[in-house]
């Protein structure tokens, strides 16, 4: 006899619903007032679910913000595709930059990378999300292949991290203001590096 999951029960019924609702509140409350002032109580308030329901299925603050970080990895996102190399990083790398220097958008990401640093469900749930948004931006390197731009064992990751690297040292470690000036060097300089087959896959 089949066992249903917890959560999985009645897809887009009451359990979505409830799912959704919460970790929804979860992420609107991490923006507002970050990973230490979040509470069980104000999620359940916020998402007008009763909190031993919330209790039961996530038990934690961390819990929430774990499941609420994974949620993301459900929203549809690909790479933009210019025709280049250069020019799919550099849009990447904006779009990074975008995300977290627009005011109204850059809330979220913000508390989400800094909830990483204080719990480490929320660090896991975060690395889980970035493996996924690399995984599809290895579309970009794909294409290069294609197009003979790169060697044909580029690895993807190494792309995508030497593109993005710089513009998450502005913001987290030296506090520097990200331009597209800047986020344009990066991005050209990851290709290079790909280009001279720097960033070759190598074994573990």
């Amino acid at each position: 006899m089949a066992t249903e999951l917890p959560g999985t029960r009645r897809p887009g019924g009451r359990t979505e619903r409830t799912r959704v609702a919460v970790l929804r509140a979860t992420l609107d409350l991490l923006a507002e007032v970050g990973f230490g002032e979040l509470s069980v109580e104000a999620v359940a308030e916020r998402s007008g679910v009763h909190k031993t329901t919330v209790y039961r299925r996530w038990e934690s603050r961390e819990g929430l913000v774990a499941a609420a970080l994974e949620l993301g990895a459900e929203e549809p996102w690909s790479p933009a595709d210019t025709g280049s190399l250069a020019g799919d990083l550099r849009e990447m790398v904006l779009e990074v930059v975008r995300t977290f220097t627009t005011a109204g958008s850059r809330e979220l990401p913000m508390a989400a990378v800094l909830a990483g640093f204080q719990s480490e469900r929320a660090a896991e749930a975060l690395r889980a999300f970035y493996r996924d948004r690399h995984s599809r931006a290895a579309v970009v390197v794909q294409r290069a292949v294609a197009r003979g731009e790169v060697p044909a064992d580029t690895d993807p990751d190494e792309v995508t991290r030497l593109a993005c690297g710089p513009v998450f040292y502005r913001l987290f470690v030296s506090r520097e203001p990200v331009s597209e000036e800047s986020a344009g060097m990066a991005a050209e300089a990851a290709a290079i590096a790909a280009r001279a087959g720097v960033l070759r896959e190598r074994g573990v």
